[in-house]
């Protein structure tokens, strides 16, 4: 090995600060020569002002160092193209999705995130309800209510008790409903509802680390995740946890919140989640007299779901059995066999995130042309 491919070696060993990957790796370095001990290396910066750009010559000339034929360090600076910007960052997520740790929620079992671009849209009430219809068709429902500041799926979903340890492992509560059942996790099994967190940055990633990591999921059929509006701290934790999940994006009729909601399925796409379809909330109320209110105007959830490229999968209407069943820990999806929501689980099931065993198109297509040609059969004789 030459001493300029054992300089680079040593630079392999430097990561990023904020992505945690190899500068190398990321595309950061660029040209690196050796001459007459002195080391000249060119590095790469997503922008001019990175308030890293100190710690990481420190780091890089820390390393050259450590070559013994290296005597001197010029580290030279240059600003990334767009292209290349977001050719690092691609590389980032791929890392990190390789780099995933291992959980109990079992390969097959989707993983679904209901969120929204901006808070007072009900996702909350819906991810309550979805897992409410998912668990009545008989399967295990886990849900694990992400939203650490703002947690309310004890209340909605009327489950309350301590959470138990065992194998170094949290145990969500169960609960049963109809041939399936749920079971949950929340801040608000382990906090007073009365209290706020006063949590920040690193506490609250490492508060849904442990939901995730040190928590026993298994034998859950899907995973539904409520998280706090927009794309902080813990949409960006989810992402790098669970590379596999898959997002139900929830906005409301009027365009402000359409616009606002976009800015999330982008955020979704740059950290390689899918986008499953858009939820529209309170699409109208409808009267005793039959007629339609649009109080929050209308046609959101149709834009916002062309202008991504996906479904529009469920119009929820204003209702206020939704929110009384809420307030009294009942959601109404406990009561309903072909509400709205059953119709959300049933289009979760058969089309947008099938469950452990499901049988696949082609499977099914198969069948139906075995069954086609199969020779009918003669009458039987008298």
């Amino acid at each position: 090995m030459s001493d300029v491919e054992e300089l680079r070696a040593r630079l392999a060993q430097v990561l990023d600060p904020e992505l945690g990957a190899p500068i190398t790796e990321l595309g950061m370095v660029g040209e690196v020569t050796l001459r007459e001990g002195v080391a000249t290396i060119a590095v790469a910066l997503t922008t001019a002002g990175c308030p890293l750009r100190h710690q990481i010559e420190r780091d890089v000339r820390e390393a050259a160092r450590s070559l013994d034929a290296v005597h001197r360090v010029d580290v030279l600076y240059e600003v990334m193209s767009p292209d290349r910007r977001a050719s690092l960052l691609q590389r980032a997520r791929t890392l990190a999705q390789n780099r995933a740790p291992a959980t109990t929620i079992p390969t097959g079992s989707p993983v679904l995130m209901v969120g929204s671009g901006k808070g007072g849209v009900g996702k909350s009430s819906i991810a309550a309800n979805l897992a409410v219809a998912l668990a009545r068709t008989g399967r295990t429902v886990g849900v694990l209510d992400a939203d650490v500041w703002g947690f309310s799926l004890t209340r909605l979903l009327g489950v309350n008790g301590e959470i138990e340890v065992r194998d170094a492992k949290m145990r969500p509560l169960v609960a049963p409903v109809g041939a399936g059942e749920i079971r949950l996790l929340s801040m608000g099994l382990l906090a007073d509802e009365e209290r706020a967190l006063l949590w920040r940055g690193l506490m609250v990633q490492k508060a849904v680390a442990q939901f995730i990591e040190d928590a026993d999921w298994s034998g859950v059929d899907y995973l539904i995740i409520d998280t706090p509006p927009g794309t902080g701290d813990i949409a960006m934790t989810l992402a790098r946890l669970l590379p596999r999940m898959g997002l139900l994006l929830v906005t409301t009729p009027h365009h402000a919140a359409q616009r606002v909601a976009a800015r999330s399925a982008d955020f979704a796409r740059k950290s390689s989640i899918r986008v499953l379809g858009v939820i529209e909330n309170m699409s109208a109320l409808t009267c005793q007299c039959g007629e339609r209110h649009p109080l929050f105007g209308q046609g959101g959830g149709r834009l916002l779901a062309d202008e991504i490229g996906v479904p529009l999968v469920a119009s929820i209407p204003l209702r206020p059995d939704i929110s009384e069943g809420g307030d009294r820990g009942r959601p109404v999806a406990l009561d309903e066999d072909d509400g709205v929501f059953a119709d959300l689980a049933r289009r979760v099931i058969d089309d947008l995130a099938p469950p452990p065993g499901a049988v696949g198109c082609t499977a099914r297509l198969l069948d139906a042309l075995a069954r086609a040609v199969e020779p009918a059969q003669p009458p039987a004789s008298s």
